[in-house]
């Protein structure tokens, strides 16, 4: 499960970084890069909470 989660945070980083990559290149649109990076957003934010390790000394 820990594996799965992984590798939908990096796919939800992946959709916050590429996207404006795109936009620089003028492969895609403003409007599609703020949607991807939205789902992205949520992608890893809902995600990377469950298997980054917290800090123990706090």
């Amino acid at each position: 499960m820990k594996t799965f989660l992984k590798s939908v945070s990096y796919l939800g980083l992946a959709l916050s970084i590429v996207p404006s990559l795109l936009v620089f290149a003028g492969r895609l649109s403003m409007e599609t890069n703020l949607n991807l990076m939205a789902v992205g957003m949520v992608l890893w934010f809902a995600t990377a909470v469950f298997w980054i390790k917290r800090d123990q000394g706090l």
